[in-house]
């Protein structure tokens, strides 16, 4: 039997690997602290879980959801879109929901790139914004995030070579893995940037709320008000705790939300109908919940930066996400994939390595806050008999 080509970039995975790294600490024994994956242990608050109980009774909600279906839902966005950032979105023509951002940001390079087109990606970055790009055969230009640069890309270091196939620019402030955030004016050189070279600018935004000391999130449409080059994705994963439910949207240029409906007929209906009414409570209830959620992970931030500090691991505090991006210590700096498979190995506390998400990811590991406190502080202990063994 023979595979696509197209599905070869795909088959090495870092993640895997620290999957079957866990799979066999279980079997020796070790009791797992998985501060590896972002998928937080919060509840999806009792108010949005009410509505999507009550919508099980309702038989209308059984049967296949059209795009017609979710008109309800995509007026609510427009509202909340244009309260929260003063951006107005026609709910016709330049909202869609999605199947989380992932399934977004996954299918749009099929709808922009032809061939041997470049998309710009951020490197480190989330891993499955390449996946997407070598489905639709594309080829990828990392754009490297160091941190003397704030890990924000440098778009003057990029080969005119490249700026001539490029077709897509995809970036994500807050950012994953980094934690790194975005100003408003970084957010216009890049618009003028894509504007410029002819290229599609796509903000993958999951992590639009999750921003300590009171700070605010730019949303990169309050540049490109017109939306003349620009596309960006929502989850309700980390703000409101529904990553099971699987539900997002995309906001933006009409015609790339209309190309992006034309892969989703092709591939997927919409979820069931009571998830998107969860995700309208979501948005037009109170957003203490929010609040509460941000204040947790702020706490859990605080107090992990410290301990880790106590043992010498000197870790920067970031301004948003639920990830520390921590350097790792210099026996290690070379190798994260083996820090993390003998950590887990040997501890039972399990890290992401940083080269999982790119070449410029080597010699960082990726803490997820997604334990409390007391647990937090068992897997330091167990860090620190480790690194000192």
């Amino acid at each position: 039997m023979q595979i696509s080509n197209r599905i070869k970039p795909l088959e090495k995975n870092v993640f895997a690997d620290m999957d079957k790294a866990k799979t066999e600490a279980i079997f020796q024994g070790k009791t797992i602290i998985d501060l590896s994956l972002g998928s937080s242990d919060l509840p999806t608050p009792k108010h949005i879980i009410e509505t999507i109980e009550k919508s099980l009774n309702n038989s209308d909600n059984h049967g296949y959801l059209l795009h017609g279906g979710t008109a309800e839902f995509r007026k609510i966005v427009a509202n909340w879109y244009e309260k929260r950032f003063g951006v107005f979105a026609d709910w016709e023509t330049e909202i869609i929901p999605l199947i989380g951002c992932q399934e977004g940001t996954a299918h749009l390079p099929l709808a922009i790139l032809n061939e041997g087109d470049y998309a710009l990606l951020l490197d480190p970055g989330y891993p499955s914004h390449a996946g997407g790009i070598y489905l639709a055969g594309g080829q990828i230009y990392p754009m490297a995030l160091l941190a003397e640069n704030k890990f924000l890309p440098q778009f003057n270091d990029i080969p005119q070579e490249v700026l001539n196939k490029a077709k897509m620019m995809v970036l994500n402030y807050p950012h994953n893995p980094t934690s790194a955030t975005a100003s408003l004016d970084f957010f216009e050189s890049a618009v003028q940037f894509c504007k410029d070279n002819n290229i599609v600018l796509v903000h993958d935004f999951p992590y639009m709320d999750i921003v300590f000391n009171e700070n605010i999130q730019p949303s990169v449409l309050q540049v490109d008000r017109k939306k003349e080059v620009s596309i960006e994705f929502f989850t309700f994963s980390k703000s409101y705790n529904m990553g099971g439910f699987r539900l997002g949207f995309a906001i933006g240029n009409s015609q790339l939300i209309t190309a992006l409906k034309q892969i989703k007929s092709v591939v997927d209906f919409n979820q069931y109908k009571g998830i998107l009414e969860g995700g309208i409570t979501a948005l037009t209830s109170s957003q203490e919940c929010v609040k509460e959620t941000v204040k947790t992970y702020q706490e859990r931030r605080d107090f992990l930066v410290t301990e880790l500090n106590k043992i010498g691991w000197n870790v920067p505090t970031p301004e948003a996400t639920l990830y520390l991006w921590a350097k790792l210590p210099k026996a290690w700096e070379k190798d994260s994939i083996k820090f993390c498979v003998e950590l887990v190995k040997n501890t039972g506390v399990a890290l992401s390595p940083g080269a999982g998400f790119g070449d410029n990811g080597e010699g960082y590991v990726r803490f997820a806050l997604v334990k409390s406190p007391e647990i937090l502080r068992e897997a330091v202990e167990k860090i620190a008999l480790f690194l000192h063994s």
